[in-house]
């Protein structure tokens, strides 16, 4: 019998290895294909084209750059045993099972009650169950509580592979190249101190470069305002759509999409063989998109608006502030959404979203960053900033929007 292959051809990193077979069931195994049919980064297409690549190439990414990152640690010294390495590569390949298509929009809307985490820990110990409990060692490190610190870090933290590779394949899809970032360089500079993941003191200028990278990225894509639009026109469509349903509606939509527009309790349906677990297992963007394109034809004005706005990228206006809207303001928006469709307070509400976003360059309180010395001792990465100043740049950036119609004018 010939040999499976185990290299993929990836544009960002190259050629991509799988490192073993435990990795390649997981990969094979139709819940980790189905993240081929959830875009990475939902409707930012719509304003970037090019950005129509998947969590699948996310999660490959991020175990490429996992497995680069411990053999660099290897040959500094420092010993990881081969099953470390095993559940580490596990951990990163399967952190973003639970995603959903337009993931945080739909657990705002009609997955209520569970994030994209808790679905995945129960996806992650049904696989477990499949495959004779070789993914223990992966669910401690998801949950925090392996035993060794740092390659929980290497999953979920200030530096990890997961940042590492949306930040660059991001960047790569979309163009921006003020997220560019040096991976080679970082995963050079990582070192292990005290059981800790720490950035070697000739490193400082790169980690910063990484920080301000992730937080242009953050404002330029991630929450970039026509996105944001996009997002919520899409938000407040499933929210319509749910209510319509719950309300005797019939509207078309696949069979495990109608369960969530159907059922609100849904963490008692979590359990490793539930109906929810099922369905959710089945629900991918294309899910989402076929329901769009049949509701902008629906009678209800608000479903159809919403629904034919992001089908034909016919986008809300939206307006960014430093300050909250003043009432008048919004009051006088309401009654011409009002007036313009036709429709009454309640309906017209569903028109005019309000609400603010924020964004933070680095939060040394959650995992801070710390920068090894060559006299071997630790100091955190504010204490050492040598370039962007981050002492001045750890405030929580906010600012308030409004969401409207683009066919009505808006007086600042």
């Amino acid at each position: 019998m010939p040999q499976r292959s185990k290299i993929v051809n990836d544009p960002v990193h190259g050629f991509v290895s799988i490192p073993g077979e435990t990795q390649f069931r997981l990969i094979e195994h139709a819940w980790f294909q189905r993240l081929r049919r959830i875009k990475q980064l939902g409707l930012t297409f719509l304003v970037y084209p090019a950005a129509l690549h998947a969590r699948f190439q996310h999660s490959l990414g991020a175990m490429h750059l996992m497995n680069r990152t411990l053999n660099h640690l290897i040959s500094k010294g420092h010993n990881i045993s081969p099953q470390e390495r095993e559940d580490a590569l596990n951990a990163i390949l399967l952190h973003d099972i639970g995603h959903g298509p337009f993931s945080h929009t739909l657990e705002n809307t009609i997955v209520t009650g569970l994030d994209h985490e808790q679905i995945g820990r129960a996806i992650i110990s049904r696989l477990n169950e499949e495959m004779g409990g070789v993914l223990q060692g992966a669910i401690a490190i998801l949950e925090g509580r392996y035993p060794r610190k740092f390659l929980c870090q290497l999953v979920s933290g200030q530096m990890d592979m997961d940042r590492m590779d949306y930040l660059k394949r991001d960047s790569f899809y979309t163009g921006v190249a003020e997220g560019y970032i040096n991976v080679d360089r970082l995963l050079a500079m990582l070192d292990i101190a005290e059981d800790e993941l720490v950035i070697e003191a000739k490193g400082v200028f790169t980690i910063e470069h990484f920080l301000a990278a992730r937080r242009m990225m953050y404002w330029q894509v991630y929450l970039h305002k026509t996105v944001l639009s996009a997002e919520f026109m899409l938000s407040n469509a499933l929210l319509r759509a749910r209510e319509l349903v719950q309300s005797g509606k019939t509207l078309e939509a696949s069979v495990s999409l109608r369960y969530f527009l159907e059922n609100e309790r849904l963490s008692e349906q979590f359990t490793v063989y539930g109906d929810g677990l099922r369905h959710f297992t089945n629900l991918d963007d294309v899910d989402i998109f076929a329901a769009l394109k049949q509701w902008q034809y629906e009678n209800d004005v608000v479903l159809s608006t919403l629904s034919s706005g992001i089908m034909n990228r016919k986008l809300f206006r939206i307006i960014l502030q430093d300050e909250p809207f003043e009432q008048q303001q919004l009051d006088k928006l309401m009654k011409d959404i009002q007036h313009y469709f036709g429709i009454g307070e309640e309906e017209a509400g569903w028109l005019l979203i309000t609400g603010k976003t924020s964004n933070q360059l680095y939060n040394p309180s959650h995992s801070p960053i710390r920068v090894l010395h060559k006299n071997g001792s630790l100091t955190n990465l504010q204490q050492v900033s040598q370039t962007i100043g981050l002492a001045g740049k750890m405030d929580i950036e906010t600012r308030y929007f409004i969401c409207f119609p683009k066919e009505l004018t808006f007086k600042g």
